[in-house]
């Protein structure tokens, strides 16, 4: 059997997969007061039992451009303003009383902003009770037969609790009583009428299936937090300072002296639970007691007057019921000493100061303060309770804030699951309390996301159940020896009277002989009798023994095939663990190999796209270069067709020169041969021929007829190496004695990368027309080098340049005719026209070297 623990809240081991990994949510419930006028705007309204709605008040809308929101809230369940306390307890507190008397751990607490009626709530008022005079009847109504009496149980000030006999009890009992003010309120003292009406509850409440063969102790204690500092509201000091504190010399200390009351620590016990070091706990028997030190403790509790609230909680109040539990002895008659078999359980009743807005409140000074600790303790709550759900909503494992604050850290172990959190949500529904209302509405909706661990069920003692009324129908310990005297006693014959009155009386000893006789012989009998009986319940005894060996050694070999089922199934649970570690470790291996293959994969794939970018590329550049292939084959054709008109132009031109040459030869022999010698042609003046209007002269073609001669090669500086002469297909054959010519050179139409690299020289031969009208050829040489890339570039590096010319130097003149001469000769006055017969165009932003193009447009002659 496995002892209870005595530490409160109550903790026990348990193994992995019990109940304890249940999780129940936090139940959130919401209770609407009524509003104090008729006539208020009201922001909340009940839609069902489980769902409240906030409307935007008339003012707000107007601050937001008038938009109109409506949002919907829902709970475990919602009291509206017609709910009485009785329904509210029974559906909230109830459930929590019913856990405590069977050992588990409770926490309730009113959240709301200031007004919302959480003191009425958990307190109650004249007539009509809350939550706490309504929790402490049920308990009372449920173990008031069952109570030890006072100091049977004691505590200590390490969070649990020490047990003490029936004696040692009595002895502390009148050590108490004893003493002029008494700490304990007497449970025979009249009922105070101040609270006399909050404590009188009409309905009659009790727990089911309480634990009669136990004994159980009630303790309360009272504590606050006031500015994040901890005080014991129970605790016999000095509160008021104009009463003085005496010294040891019965004289009045000076008022500087006065002890102001301590603020407590929060430490933790062995098991990790929090509890309020040095805190006074009060043993209680009734409800009107119990009370009675929470009144006491009321009185000293910080409220306020503020501009939202006439009495205005300043603190957070904590009220504690300590409910102790201990089993009875064998015989049913005392308490069991031991306190390993002591349980606790706990019951938290928590009003948490409502929060406020100071700009609302005109809190000034000390109310500042307050209100500022107020709402950072509702806010570190309110923090906790969003880094809980987010670890158990998304699996990670932040650190929740408890230490923030002393109202969260003294509860942490509730929301770690050491039992059950129910929360009440207080609104006003008036519409000044909407933004607030809203806030709140919020904060419980996240609470309702926090799930809590289900506690686990209380150890089961192995004393034998109903000992204490089996002892009472027995009328207490009575032996069953004299019974049985006096019934062997009454079976015996009576005797007869041993009085002798005479010396010579012969009957009276006869008599008592014969009575003895008798009775010894009935001794006898019974005698042989009982050693019958005794003879026959020996061997009923042996056979019982045989019949429990015969069983022990049957359970014992089903324990030992047991264990060996058990060890087989342990090495079964062995081999799997290995098998699966095993695999474990083969599934790694396969993850990190996956996620190589996975990395390989992605490169590849990036490889892949990159090769597939880049076939792109080059697709599109093959696309764009053969365009501009395209292009330069149909431009090139286009050129070479204009050529080829040219040429064709100029060839028709050069013949009808010759035929018009032919035909002035011809006249101008005509006159000679008809003009009579012995008249002398005379020469016309320049005035004349400038008025005289003839048809225009045309020179002969520029490229007159000479006889054929040998062409001497002029030979180049550098004719070791190899040569790429680059003749363009415009250019003009001329009939020069000099001609250029160089050996073993690579002749092309247009330079390309396959004649260049073969080469180290490059030679341009370019045409052009000179200003006096004449064809100059020009030799562009340069070297070639390879480029970085793989290609070739040229540097061009001299110029040589062939020209012809005439002998007669011709002038140019811009008359429209030349006359001709009468000897016949050609006149030294060169025709602008005629020479300009060959046009020259030029590439754009193109330099000398092959960009030049030659096109020959045959003139029109004149008529």
């Amino acid at each position: 059997m496995k002892p209870a623990r005595t530490k409160t809240p109550r903790k026990l081991l348990v193994k992995k997969g019990s109940q304890t990994s249940l999780k129940d949510p936090v139940g959130v419930y919401c209770r609407v007061r009524p509003l104090s006028l008729p006539d208020q705007e009201c922001c909340i309204e009940v839609i069902n039992n489980t769902t409240v709605q906030l409307h935007t008040p008339e003012g707000y809308r107007l601050n937001r451009n008038g938009d109109y929101k409506e949002t919907q809230y829902s709970f475990k369940q919602v009291f509206g303003t017609h709910t009485t306390q009785k329904e509210l307890f029974d559906v909230v507190a109830n459930p929590l009383v019913d856990d405590l008397i069977h050992g588990k751990n409770g926490l309730l607490f009113t959240y709301g902003v200031t007004g919302s009626g959480k003191t009425h709530t958990m307190t109650g008022s004249p007539g009509e009770g809350g939550l706490l005079p309504r929790c402490l009847d049920m308990i009372f109504n449920s173990i008031g037969t069952f109570q030890a009496k006072r100091y049977v149980f004691k505590s200590n000030d390490r969070n649990s609790m020490d047990i003490q006999c029936e004696v040692d009890a009595l002895l502390e009992r009148q050590k108490r009583e004893a003493m002029p003010n008494p700490k304990t309120p007497s449970g025979k003292r009249q009922v105070d009428p101040e609270f006399a009406d909050m404590i009188n509850v009409q309905e009659f409440c009790k727990a089911e299936e309480v634990d009669e063969d136990s004994v159980y102790g009630v303790f309360v204690s009272y504590i606050e937090i006031y500015n994040n500092y901890i005080y014991d509201l129970l605790e016999e000091v000095p509160f008021d300072p104009i009463k003085p504190k005496w010294n040891s010399c019965s004289t009045p200390m000076r008022s500087t002296e006065f002890v102001p009351p301590q603020s407590k620590l929060l430490r933790e016990d062995k098991n990790h639970n929090m509890y309020v070091a040095g805190c006074t706990e009060v043993e209680v028997k009734s409800t009107e007691e119990a009370f009675e030190v929470f009144w006491r403790g009321q009185k000293k509790r910080r409220i306020a007057n503020t501009h939202l609230n006439r009495e205005s909680s300043r603190s957070h109040s904590v009220f504690n019921i300590k409910l102790v539990q201990a089993p009875l002895d064998a015989d049913g008659d005392n308490v069991l000493q031991e306190k390993e078999q002591i349980t606790i359980s706990q019951l938290s009743l928590v009003d948490l100061a409502g929060s406020e807005r100071t700009n609302r409140t005109k809190a000034e000074g000390n109310r500042l303060r307050e209100a500022g600790n107020i709402n950072q303790s509702l806010m570190t709550l309110r923090t906790c309770m969003e880094v809980l759900r987010e670890n158990q909503m998304y699996g990670t494992n932040k650190m929740v804030p408890y230490r923030d604050s002393k109202l969260t850290h003294l509860f942490k172990n509730y929301f770690d699951g050491e039992g059950k959190v129910r929360m009440i949500v207080c609104v006003n529904p008036k519409a000044e309390d909407y933004e607030e209302s809203l806030q709140v509405m919020r904060f419980a909706e996240v609470t309702q996301e926090v799930e809590v661990a289900r506690p686990v069920d209380r150890a089961i003692c192995g004393l034998t159940p109903g000992r204490r009324y089996r002892n009472q129908a027995r009328g207490g310990p009575v032996g069953d020896e004299p019974l049985v005297t006096e019934v062997v006693l009454q079976s015996f014959p009576p005797l007869p009277s041993c009085e002798l009155l005479d010396i010579n009386d012969e009957q009276t000893l006869p008599r008592l002989i014969e009575a003895l006789e008798k009775r010894h012989h009935l001794r006898q009998m019974m005698i042989e009798e009982f050693h019958k009986q005794s003879i026959t319940f020996k061997a009923l005894l042996q056979e019982f023994d045989n019949a429990v060996l015969n069983k022990e050694n049957y359970i014992q070999g089903k324990l030992n095939e047991k264990e060996k089922v058990i060890s087989g199934q342990k090495l079964e649970i062995e081999r799997l663990e290995k098998k699966n570690k095993t695999l474990e470790y083969k599934i790694e291996i396969l993850e990190k190999t996956t996620t190589i293959y996975e990395e390989d994969k992605r490169t590849l794939q990036q490889e892949l796209e990159a090769q597939s970018q880049k076939l792109q590329r080059q697709f599109s550049d093959k696309r764009r270069l053969e365009a501009r292939l395209q292009g330069m084959v149909t431009e090139t054709t286009m050129k070479w067709e204009k050529e080829c008109e040219r040429r064709v132009a100029a060839k028709q031109l050069e013949m009808q020169n010759k035929l018009w040459v032919k035909d002035e030869k011809l006249k101008q022999l005509k006159a000679i041969v008809t003009e009579p010698k012995a008249e002398k042609p005379e020469r016309p003046s320049r005035e004349r021929d400038r008025e005289k209007v003839t048809q225009r002269a045309v020179s002969p073609s520029p490229v007159p007829n000479a006889p054929p001669i040998r062409l001497r090669h002029r030979r180049s500086r550098s004719a070791g190496d190899r040569w790429v002469d680059h003749k363009p297909a415009s250019n003009v054959q001329t009939e020069t004695v000099m001609q250029p010519h160089v050996p073993h050179a690579i002749t092309v139409s247009v330079a390309n990368e396959k004649a260049l690299a073969k080469c180290e020289k490059y030679m341009l031969t370019h045409q052009e027309l000179a200003s006096d009208g004449e064809i100059e050829t020009k030799l562009i040489k340069g070297d070639v080098y390879k480029t970085r890339g793989g290609g070739q570039s040229v540097q061009f590096t001299d110029i040589e340049t062939l020209k012809q010319e005439s002998p007669t130097g011709r002038k140019r003149r811009s008359s429209s005719a030349a006359p001709a001469q009468p000897d016949g000769t050609e006149s030294e006055w060169t025709d602008v026209e005629t020479r300009c017969s060959v046009a020259v165009e030029m590439r754009a932003g193109s330099q000398l070297g092959p960009g030049y193009q030659h096109h020959a447009q045959p003139k029109r002659k004149k008529p």
